[in-house]
């Protein structure tokens, strides 16, 4: 479900996405993206994503594939008027960095779930005595 720019907050000549968004929707998607690039030089281009109030995991993919579909022409994609409830998705699925969000590289998610691992600090273990049974073989 795409549409030329039409919405006040989509920057000019951006891609509009809209909901509910199915996975057939993604090579129509991705051929509009195609059509959009070769006529506007902008880089990240434009992606206007406002309509996505209820992403889901199909949505997360689209936006997956069309960021794969501008680098395959060394170009990039920014969402912009992304959910809340989408920055959300994407942190937690590891694709932030990947499908940015915001109108430069200086955004931030803003509230989001934070899904990082930190090392585990451990105490030192001393003087640990193995003990041996008595029927444990030597190998």
């Amino acid at each position: 479900m795409v549409a030329p720019s039409e919405t006040p907050t989509a920057p000019p000549g951006a891609l509009i996405v809209y909901a509910p968004l199915v996975r057939a929707d993604v090579p129509g998607l991705c051929t509009r993206l195609l059509t959009l690039l070769s006529g506007d030089p902008a880089d990240p281009f434009p992606c206007d994503v406002s309509a996505l109030t209820r992403p889901d995991l199909a949505a997360i993919e689209a936006l997956a594939r069309l960021q794969l579909t501008a680098r395959g022409l060394h170009r990039r994609i920014r969402l912009h008027s992304a959910s809340g409830e989408l920055c959300d998705l994407l942190t937690l699925t590891g694709l932030d960095s990947i499908v940015p969000t915001g109108p430069g590289p200086a955004a931030t998610l803003g509230p989001g779930i934070q899904c990082r691992r930190e090392t585990e600090q451990r105490e030192q273990v001393r003087d640990v005595e193995e003990r041996v049974e008595a029927d444990d073989l030597p190998l």
